[in-house]
């Protein structure tokens, strides 16, 4: 596994269910299109499972 994640929001939390608007900021991601590097755990790697419709990862 790589040392960090590279998460892109890439689509609206609009409309989305309230745990899944959560899991985004608690990822660090706030605006349409905002990139964060977080660590790669088993902790992010579920929450990135939880909202993979929502987000691009690209390992770095």
């Amino acid at each position: 596994m790589a040392n960090k994640l590279v998460i892109t929001l890439s689509k609206s939390v609009i409309g989305r269910p309230e745990d899944q608007r959560k899991t985004v900021e608690a990822l660090g991601l706030r605006k349409l299109n905002q990139t964060v590097e977080q660590q790669d755990n088993a902790a992010i790697r579920g929450m990135i499972n939880k909202v993979a419709h929502l987000v691009t990862v690209k390992e770095q």
